[in-house]
């Protein structure tokens, strides 16, 4: 049996996807998962030394990767006219923001690209997701980019919204925003990259058939969120684009690393090598 290291973050919307799997609920295909669950920056630091099989990345990171790893076509994270979002504890434009400090959860996280794109001239800190809130309060940064259940819990802290940077990228683009995506080490070879594709896609068809056990499953990742802001916030992150990714997102992710590629945020636009689920069998 072939052991395959997969990296996912301890997040709802990743618990999610990942619940059939952990719980055998779906046939692995002569494969072994073991589980990495680190947070993003980490999982996209692990990548860029190629230390893991299957991982969830920044797509920002995509390009640093894209010598070594495939696209996976399922499990991307796309927001729909929403994302990341800059908060401060005062009312303030992103034009009062130029040139200050503003928190950003991992500087090779596509929120910190986003915020590099929506306001150049601010000065980005980078601190832990987490510790983000905490950060502005406490007035160590000006500003802040929240991710994950903050997204829907900042006002719970006493803070203010100053930009939804999802918002922000659908009225530029008029598309989707491709936040996270999984990747398969080429070295793999193609067969098992699609059999592991195939396996993620089952997974979360089973979830969003057994939405009650896969959501009470990925609450344990949920840090204190109740179950309806706990449905909310996966359902906003599991969506058509996590079973395939459309080619509105494709076009989507060459529209970002262009942008950023032409302010100079990043040294070049990969071509995307995206690795579709062979056919076998899904489950219901």
């Amino acid at each position: 049996m072939r052991t395959i290291t997969v990296g996912h973050t301890p997040d709802m919307d990743d618990a999610f996807m990942f619940y059939a799997i952990a719980s055998g609920a779906v046939p692995l295909d002569g494969l072994r998962f073991e589980h990495v669950i680190k947070d993003i920056q980490s999982l996209n630091q692990r990548a860029l030394n190629a230390e893991l099989d299957v991982t969830a990345i920044s797509a920002a990171s995509y390009p640093a990767l894209a010598d070594r790893y495939w696209i996976l076509s399922v499990g991307s994270s796309v927001g729909r006219g929403y994302g990341p979002l800059i908060i401060s504890r005062q009312p303030r434009s992103p034009e009062q923001l130029k040139g200050r400090r503003i928190a950003a959860p991992g500087l090779r996280t596509t929120a910190s690209l986003l915020l590099r794109l929506a306001i150049p001239e601010c000065v980005p800190v980078e601190i832990p997701f987490s510790d983000v809130p905490q950060a502005i309060l406490r007035g160590e940064v000006e500003a802040g980019v929240v991710i994950h259940e903050w997204q829907l819990t900042y006002r719970d802290a006493g803070l203010l919204p100053v930009l939804d940077l999802g918002l922000w990228w659908q009225q530029q683009t008029r598309l989707p925003l491709p936040l996270g995506l999984n990747v398969v080490k080429k070295s793999l070879g193609r067969d098992t990259a699609g059999r592991v594709a195939a396996i993620l896609r089952d997974s979360i068809l089973y979830a969003m058939a057994h939405q009650d056990q896969a959501v009470a499953y990925a609450m344990r990742y949920g840090r204190g969120t109740d179950v309806n802001r706990s449905r909310q916030f996966i359902g906003m992150y599991v969506n058509e684009e996590t079973l395939t990714l459309t080619p509105p997102c494709r076009k989507a992710l060459r529209e970002l690393l262009r942008r950023a590629h032409a302010a100079g945020l990043l040294p070049s636009v990969p071509r995307l090598s995206v690795i579709e689920p062979v056919k076998r069998a899904t489950l219901s």
